[in-house]
C-alpha cells in the first residue's frame, strides 16, 4: 500500500510540475505576441450617424414637398445641398 501511494505522489508531483512548466510557457508567449502587437487605434465616431442624420433630414424635406410647402426646386436645392456636405 506504502509503494501505491508513493507511486502516486510521484506521478502526481510529476504531473503539477509539467503542468507548471507548460503553463510558464504560455505565458511567456501570450506575453510575446502582447508586446508585438500593435496598440489598437482609438475608435471613430461611425459614418452612419452622419449619413442616418442625412436620410432624417431628405425625409422631412420630403415630407414638406409632399405637404406643398416646398416647391419641386426648393426641395431640388436643399437635397442638393445636403448630399454635397
Amino acid at each position: 500500500m506504502v509503494r501505491t501511494m508513493a507511486r502516486t505522489a510521484v506521478v502526481a508531483g510529476t504531473a503539477t510540475a509539467v503542468s507548471g512548466r507548460v503553463s510558464r510557457r504560455q505565458q511567456g508567449r501570450y506575453a510575446e505576441q502582447d508586446q508585438a502587437a500593435p496598440a489598437p487605434a482609438p475608435e471613430e465616431a461611425p459614418a452612419g450617424d452622419a449619413t442616418d442624420d442625412k436620410v432624417a433630414h431628405l425625409k422631412e424635406l420630403a415630407d414638406l414637398k409632399d405637404q406643398g410647402i416646398l416647391s419641386e426646386e426648393e426641395f431640388a436645392a436643399e437635397k442638393a445641398k445636403i448630399l454635397a456636405s
